[in-house]
């Protein structure tokens, strides 16, 4: 007989045994790391047995996730829309389970500022991809050419400003809290 249970109890049986799956382990490998038995974990698994909060904490901790992420309900909206901004070249996405967290699609046209007051510095990490053309990343005293379908990423304590080379580039960028308020919202 299987526990009747809401929508939850089954998305966390099946994240139970998503992330057992994924890190590519049996039930005897998860009963092993969560000092429960493998049938416990068929039975949790399948619904069979009903979850104690105690059992989850211990399962979560050995799956690498925490109580939160178990039981986090499903979004109902999972489709982010864009917000343009045409004149400034830019395209921006506001991740909704971290909203600190900010994807921008930017169309440069010049080349980076030049001069140690145009450089940026701010806690935290920026990670980009050109999409098409070249990027010029100045680090400090270094500039970097990035070509199409290259990345970097880096330290954002180091003075930094992005730019194109000959000719215009796009670019996808991952900002931080700290990089969209630096970067994005100064950007025009």
């Amino acid at each position: 007989m299987t526990q009747e249970g809401s929508d939850l109890d089954g998305l966390v049986r099946k994240r139970i045994r998503a992330l057992r799956a994924a890190h590519g382990w049996s039930l005897d490998d998860l009963a092993a790391r969560c000092h429960l038995s493998p049938s416990t974990l068929s039975r949790i698994e399948t619904g069979h047995r009903r979850i104690a909060l105690d059992q989850l904490a211990v399962i979560a901790r050995a799956l690498g996730a925490s109580l939160d992420q178990l039981v986090e309900s499903a979004p109902d909206d999972v489709v982010v829309n864009p917000t343009h901004h045409p004149a400034r070249g830019l395209t921006q996405w506001t991740m909704r389970g971290d909203p600190g967290v900010t994807v921008a699609r930017i169309r440069l046209t010049g080349p980076p500022p030049e001069g140690p007051a145009a450089l940026k510095a701010h806690p935290g990490r920026e990670w980009f991809t050109v999409l098409s053309g070249t990027a010029l990343l100045v680090l400090g005293d270094r500039r970097l050419r990035v070509e199409e379908g290259q990345a970097a990423e880096f330290a954002t304590m180091l003075p930094h400003a992005l730019g194109a080379v000959g000719g215009p580039a796009e670019v996808l960028g991952v900002f931080d809290r700290d990089g969209r308020r630096s970067h994005l919202r100064e950007r025009g």
